[in-house]
């Protein structure tokens, strides 16, 4: 698989996992529940991978030129 090809399939997992992560944070305080304070730093992780794959694919069509016809 090309490398950017791999960044691009990690980065909507990590999406998946970062939502899914907040939802259930939301539901818990929705439920009455009130999580431990690291239960909050849980999205970070996922958030800062998030931040860095997009930048890379933000920036890899200015790095690498247009494509050729």
């Amino acid at each position: 698989m090309n490398w950017s090809l791999w960044i691009r399939q990690f980065h909507r997992w990590i999406s998946i996992l970062f939502t899914a992560t907040v939802a259930a944070i939301f539901a818990m305080l929705g439920a009455g529940q009130e999580p431990a304070e690291w239960v909050y730093y849980l999205p970070l992780p996922p958030l800062f991978l998030l931040m860095f794959t997009g930048l890379y694919m933000f920036f890899r069509p200015y790095f690498r030129g247009r494509a050729q016809p």
